[in-house]
Parts: C-alpha cells; structure tokens; sequence
C-alpha cells in the first residue's frame, strides 16, 4: 500500500513521540549558556558572510589536546549554535578546544550549500588550533559531518587532521525526503538528494562511529545503519535511548561515544 504524505512525515517525526520533548530544548539552551557564561572563549567570530555564518571556539587551560567540533541538527530549518554549546562538555573537560559552527538555513540555502558552509567553517577553525580533529554532529549534523568525511569536501590539508567522525542519529540517504512536507522548504531534487547522501558515496580513510538510540524513529535505526553498512563503520546502538537523549553522553568525558571519539 502505497504510504500517505502525513504518512511519510510522521516517520520523520521526533517531538511527537517523545514525552515532554520541548523539555529537552529548554534545557540544552539553559545548559548551554552556563556553559558559556563560566568560561571566556571566542565567540560569534564570522567565517563566512551570511549572518549566521559565524562559530563558538572555547579553549582549555594549556596546550589543547586538538579540536572537537560539533554540528547542530534541526533537519537544516531550524536551531542555533547557541542551544548546543554544552554538548562540547564532556570534550573540553578532555583538555580539547571546542567549537560550535552556525550555520545558514533552508529555504535561504540548500543542503549542499549548507555542506559547504560546514566546511568552511571546519578550514577556519584548523587554522586557529593545531592537533587532531574530531567531528561530532547530531541529526541533520550527523549528516553534516559525515559529508565532512567524503573526498574533495575538506580541503586535503584539512581532511588529513581528522582523527574521528562521530555521526549520531544522522539523515545519511537523503532520498526519503523528498516526497516529504519538510522538502517544500529543503527543495531537495534527486540529483542533490543522491550527491548530499553519505551513504551513497565514499569515505576518506578515517575512523567513523555511527551512533543511535535503541529507542529512537525505525526510520532513524534504518539511516543510521545504512551508513554504517556502506562504510563499513562501526555502529553504537545505545539502550533507553531516543532521538533528544542520545546526545548525553557527549557532556561525559567517559562516555562510550567520546571514548571512541577521542581515543
């Protein structure tokens, strides 16, 4: 039987099947500006010319361990770098500087232009600090960053710093979306739905977790495996875990996930 529009998006649908989810929201944005407001660091610093073209860039007392950078999500329509900073936590208390790119949204950009954002913002911040690179992105972040891991995307310089991609609950075949209500304001075609998915192409030679929860959409624990499965990369499926907490563990240095990251 063939599915319904309202169908379609239902399975893209997160909030609606989470108890209380504009909880999670109201506190990540709370977290995020302690966070903040206890620790000096560069903020707003433009990298390109849109406005929301600019990054967050907070280092540790001492010489940096290497850079960890974290993508938003929020299906590239919505959200601010400014609600995510905390989730940089569990990394700086790591001894690496953190950073946390904005980025310009559908409809006033396209996905690969998003990508191309991302990646800018990725170049401008290896120049300001040395060491390894570690990507973590969530969601339409976790698309971003595994864009990140694909040739020709980072400048070569740049790609030969990454030392992990972590892609947590991550949209990698774009395909899908399009016959959805959210693709009115992506304006995905084939072509750049095929060209923007991972999991359609090939990695760089770097480390790559793919995380997910336990609990999350079916749709979600389909993406997140096929990234997995096209590139052959290890896949964390996290128990009692949904879509707005499988990001936890990214505020504990401990965690299963930043072990992997981080090493």
């Amino acid at each position: 039987m063939v599915k319904t529009r309202q169908e379609l998006d239902l399975e893209y649908e997160n909030g609606g099947f989470i108890p209380d989810a504009q909880s999670y929201a109201d506190a990540w944005e709370a977290a995020s500006a302690a966070f903040r407001d206890a620790h000096a660091g560069e903020y707003g610093v433009a990298y390109g010319e849109n406005p929301r073209a600019k990054f967050d860039l907070i280092r540790p007392e001492g010489a940096a361990k290497g850079l960890f950078v974290f993508v938003h999500g929020g299906y590239w329509l919505q959200r601010h770098k400014d609600d995510w900073t905390c989730f940089g936590e569990g990394a700086f208390d790591a001894g690496w500087a953190i950073a946390h790119p904005g980025y310009p949204l559908a409809p006033e950009v396209r996905i690969s232009e998003i990508t191309a954002h991302i990646a800018q913002a990725v170049t401008a911040l290896a120049a300001r600090v040395d060491g390894p690179i570690v990507l973590a992105g969530h969601s339409a972040g976790g698309h971003l960053v595994a864009r990140m891991a694909m040739a020709g995307v980072l400048p070569d310089a740049v790609a030969a710093r990454l030392s992990h991609v972590l892609s947590i609950s991550p949209v990698s075949d774009l395909r899908p979306l399009i016959p959805l209500t959210m693709n009115d304001t992506l304006r995905l075609d084939a072509a750049e739905a095929e060209a923007e998915s991972p999991a359609l192409g090939k990695p760089l030679d770097v480390p790559v977790t793919v995380v997910v929860g336990a609990q999350e959409r079916p749709v979600f624990l389909d993406q997140s495996r096929w990234l997995s499965e096209a590139w052959d990369a290890k896949q964390m499926i996290l128990p009692g875990r949904h879509h707005f907490d499988v990001i936890d563990g990214l505020r504990d240095a401990d965690s299963p996930m930043m072990k992997a990251a981080l090493g």
